[in-house]
């Protein structure tokens, strides 16, 4: 049946709180503010900045979040404890649109075995927590963990006792992703029947992606008459991950007359901010990755290919401009000028300085002399981290050089520190390891390599390659990624190495 209202959905995005609690998403302060400040450009209505209460690290982040942004609300989440409550008060108390979300569980198994409360002592607590929260702040959201395996008679009361104490928003999430779509409509249509002035709030989902349903399920409460989506770019998250933002949005606005909802949502930056994520995480997508992935707009077939040359409707239902997916042809070569190179800038949509001009275009002469010809996506990976906040080189790889027999090599590795060059020479089971071992040597670290992957960012034997690293510090048990771009794949290695040491070094 076509829904002919025009409700907008708020789109809260827990990017950089539920997205970076999954294993291998730790972000750098710097990281973090590059991608609240294309949150904000991409239109989403609330950042869910962190858990202050969770480090000193964590409360700085999201109070220079809070700061940062100009229009978004900024949302700390906060257990039901005063000194939880205080601390996420203190990290967004200067936000414009400061809120506070807070949450307790309140399904039957975690009730009994992670709190060892009984229900009423839930109650008290969300009470209690909420009404304090209103002292700080106007906006205080309440959270019911585990909400879907709840039964609806509690959950309604508890949904009643938070609006009664103050709050604002409340959130009905499927913490381990169990419901159906079926059924979140139906919890949602229960509690619009059966708690007093639900009709005066907010009602939000967050839903996990266990069984693969995290997107429909939220469509399916938005239905019901849920007016706030929790999501998170390439729906990243804890275990399988949340609902996806990019497939949310897009669902709304493709299927329009179906839906009779709009978000606020940019869809044209929604390409840019997934390369953004992922790059920063680490996480390459999957190539089937709806919306997003490298295969979504790509046909392959001959029935297919013939379709879309006679009308693209016949298998696209939307376009790749859409959400800002650029085409790939082929533009200059190691003979362009610097005017040639700062005009196809301008067209790809950059917009750099004089100055940084100057800067990049040797860079892409280096690249030209490498490589035959230079494309869209060889561009966009030189100027990855040109609008993005510098975090601070430690260490800078100068040179290398390896040899290698069978299962046995040994890496001369040279890294510049602050302003003086140092040496050393390690063996390892191959190049990449050996490599790996004499940073760690002249850096005075033994970080653990947690992952490492190699990828092309363009077609071609001479095409550019990405390196990506994961180190953790056996000491903080903190995760960083670093990313490293060249035609020659160690050389990317040991690059990628370097920025992960570098990353982990200026960590609390």
């Amino acid at each position: 049946m076509e829904n002919t209202n025009n409700r907008k959905i708020i789109i809260f995005d827990t990017t950089l709180r539920d997205g970076e609690q999954s294993p291998g998403c730790s972000m750098h302060l710097n990281e973090k503010l590059d991608v609240a400040e294309a949150l904000e450009a991409l239109g989403v209505d609330v950042i869910e900045a962190g858990f202050p209460a969770a480090s000193e690290g964590e409360l700085k982040a999201v109070r220079e979040i809070a700061g940062l942004m100009k229009r978004c609300t900024v949302a700390a989440l906060c257990r039901c404890r005063k000194e939880d409550i205080d601390c996420g008060y203190e990290a967004v108390k200067n936000a414009v649109h400061p809120r506070l979300h807070v949450f307790i569980a309140t399904s039957p198994v975690h009730l009994e075995y992670k709190l060892r409360i009984d229900p009423e002592t839930a109650i008290n607590m969300i009470k209690t927590h909420t009404e304090y929260a209103r002292t700080l702040v106007d906006d205080v959201e309440f959270s019911f963990e585990d909400a879907t395996r709840t039964p609806h008679d509690f959950l309604a009361r508890a949904a009643q006792t938070a609006i009664d104490a103050g709050a604002t928003t409340l959130n009905i999430p499927d913490t381990v992703g169990y419901a159906t779509p079926a059924e979140m409509g139906e919890i949602i249509r229960y509690l619009k029947a059966n708690v007093r002035g639900i009709d005066n709030v907010n009602i939000s989902v967050h839903c996990h992606n266990d069984l693969g349903m995290a997107v429909a399920n939220s469509l399916a409460a938005a239905e019901a008459g849920a007016n706030q989506i929790e999501c998170t770019i390439n729906g990243i998250g804890e275990r399988a991950g949340n609902a996806a933002m990019e497939e949310i949005v897009m669902a709304i606005k493709t299927r329009a007359e179906h839906f009779g909802m709009y978000t606020d949502i940019v869809t044209q930056r929604i390409f840019n901010t997934s390369k953004l994520v992922s790059g920063i995480v680490g996480i390459k997508l999957p190539p089937n990755k709806a919306i997003v992935g490298k295969n979504a707009f790509v046909h392959e077939s001959g029935i297919h290919q013939h379709g879309v040359m006679a009308n693209k409707a016949t298998y696209e239902i939307m376009s790749p401009k859409d959400i800002g997916v650029p085409e790939n042809a082929l533009f200059l070569g190691k003979h362009s000028g610097k005017h040639a190179f700062g005009e196809l800038l301008a067209e790809m949509g950059y917009s750099l300085t004089k100055e940084q001009i100057d800067f990049y275009f040797p860079k892409y002469k280096e690249l030209a002399d490498r490589k035959k010809e230079i494309t869209r996506s060889d561009v966009d990976a030189l100027l990855a981290g040109a609008f993005r906040r510098k975090i601070k080189r430690l260490y800078t790889l100068k040179d290398y050089e390896v040899t290698a027999y069978k299962n046995s090599a040994s890496a001369n590795i040279s890294l510049e520190a602050d302003g003086m060059i140092h040496t050393d020479r390690m063996t390892g089971d191959g190049p990449v390891d050996a490599g790996f071992k004499a940073i760690n040597s002249l850096t005075g670290q033994n970080f653990k390599l947690v992952d490492y992957q190699l990828h092309s960012v363009s077609e071609g034997k001479d095409a550019l390659g990405e390196a990506t690293v994961k180190l953790i510090s056996a000491d903080t048990g903190k995760m960083m990624t670093g990313k490293g771009l060249s035609t020659d794949v160690l050389e990317a290695s040991l690059i990628a190495y370097v920025n992960a040491t570098n990353k982990l070094l200026q960590e609390d």
